[in-house]
């Protein structure tokens, strides 16, 4: 019996089967982790007008923030996979709630700072280990798994402003701490979840994990590089949605500031159902296929959206969003594929680099749309997809072709 074969086998133990209870724990808890990460951004304009700060000051609390969450994640899943820290997502949980109380009670901007850097490092434990539990619990369906776990942190993304909005700036900078109670809640299920995946991980023998690369080395670095490149398409062209699109909007078609949150919505609303639609096809038809459609498919739509009325924006808006957002899911799984038995690295690797270029695209295309406008943004950024064209330097990743190589 085949490496792969045996690998299928034991996906079919008890233990191994896919278990929605844990990867819908999983997901709620990247959501509670990802309205802790959105609620500093939100609350920047209370916090520059409280504490008298510089436009500098809140890109440096951005930085502080966005290179301990980045940056740190590769460096804590190559570690995890070598030496399994029990618990560590909630001890990255705890993390958080320190960075929480810190942004609540802060009475300098220096620990404004450091606040934001203990939020970055619980989110960079966070992601790669959590992102391992829900591939274990998959049952084999990876694609469907790594979906679902990120749709908790789309939900996250998008719910953070709003409690912000409704919580902490009417109520002022100290009632920050109340989303401790998020932080606690998350800590008590991450420690039930860690539990699970202890066990779940003594069961699966490393006799049936896949040795070695399936590839070459050349081929993986190959791949890898692509996959990167995909991912900065992708985030960059949604960061250019995400951060400017109501801006665009307003100044294309004159809405109002409350209709043009509504269309964020329904942009936002198409990226969490192409988010788990992703996950779905990607189990069925392969990652490759999904990677395909996701980044070179909406480039139809992305060269006509800066030339579309108002209503053929909403719609070609909605369609780019569910087509997407598919890719990521798709992404991360290929790469964990690519290099067996480090799951975790992968996921840092891919959830660090995605995030950081998102905040770097932001800030780039906000200074091009200083110089040259808000629809030049969307001009520029409609060819991105263009990217999509590297697919075709992906080997192929699926079952059926991995068993013809060990076989041959």
């Amino acid at each position: 019996m085949s490496t792969i074969e045996s690998s299928r086998s034991a996906l079919r133990t008890p233990m191994a089967t896919a278990s929605l209870t844990v990867l819908i724990a999983v997901s709620f808890c990247h959501l509670l982790n990802d309205v802790m990460q959105s609620l500093l951004a939100a609350v920047y304009p209370m916090l520059k007008h409280d504490y008298g700060l510089d436009f500098w000051q809140i890109g440096l609390l951005t930085m502080a923030f966005q290179v301990t969450a980045s940056l740190l994640q590769p460096f804590i899943g190559h570690f995890t996979d070598r030496r399994p820290v029990p618990y560590s997502t909630t001890i990255g949980m705890g993390s958080t709630f320190i960075g929480l109380m810190m942004l609540a009670y802060a009475t300098s901007y220096a620990v404004l700072i450091v606040g934001a850097a203990c939020v970055g490092i619980g989110s960079a434990i966070f992601h790669p280990e959590s992102s391992r539990i829900a591939r274990l619990a998959s049952g084999g369906r990876h694609g469907f798994a790594q979906s679902l776990f990120q749709l908790g942190g789309n939900f996250g993304t998008a719910l953070g402003p709003l409690l912000a909005a409704f919580i902490v700036l009417p109520r002022g900078q100290q009632s920050i701490a109340w989303f401790g109670a998020i932080a606690l809640a998350g800590m008590a299920i991450l420690w039930k979840v860690s539990e699970w995946g202890t066990t779940a991980r003594g069961k699966v023998s490393k006799e049936f994990l896949p040795a070695g690369l399936i590839h070459s080395r050349r081929r993986t670095a190959v791949a890898l590089t692509v996959l990167a490149i995909l991912v900065f398409s992708k985030n960059v062209y949604m960061a250019s949605l995400t951060s400017y699109y109501t801006f665009y909007v307003i100044h294309t078609f004159g809405v109002s500031v409350q209709q043009s949150q509504l269309m964020l919505f329904a942009f936002l609303g198409a990226c969490a159902a192409g988010t788990i639609l992703g996950g779905l096809f990607g189990d069925r038809f392969g990652s490759k296929m999904v990677i395909w459609f996701s980044i070179l498919g909406c480039l139809p739509f992305t060269l006509a959206l800066p030339y579309a009325n108002l209503t053929w924006t909403i719609a070609l808006s909605v369609v780019i969003g569910l087509i997407l957002s598919s890719a990521f899911p798709a992404i991360v799984v290929f790469a964990q594929e690519l290099v067996p038995g480090r799951v975790g690295m992968i996921a840092g690797i891919f959830f660090g680099f995605a995030f950081g270029m998102a905040g770097i695209g932001a800030a780039v295309l906000g200074v091009v749309a200083d110089a040259r406008g808000i629809d030049y943004v969307y001009q520029i950024c409609s060819y991105l997809p263009f990217l999509g064209l590297l697919t075709v330097f992906l080997p192929s990743s699926d079952a059926q072709e991995r068993d013809k190589v060990k076989k041959g």
